[in-house]
């Protein structure tokens, strides 16, 4: 039996985490990823919803680095 132990490094950045990951599932297409079992999901689809929210997470800090 799989135990998820991943913890945000910010207290209370999980439920901001779960919006983003919906909000980029829309962006990709996939507009009821909320209510699919991930179980059933492939891969390389749950993968890409999870590698392109690093890919923005790492834009907006690179943004931001550039401002200060």
């Amino acid at each position: 039996m799989a135990r998820n132990t991943n913890k945000p490094a910010v207290q209370g950045a999980s439920n901001f985490l779960d919006q983003f990951k919906f909000e980029v599932a829309n962006e990709l297409g996939m507009s009821n990823y909320n209510q699919a079992d991930k179980g059933s999901l492939s891969s390389r689809e749950n993968g890409y919803v999870g590698g392109y929210m690093v890919r923005k997470m790492i834009q907006f800090a690179e943004q931001n680095m550039g401002n200060k």
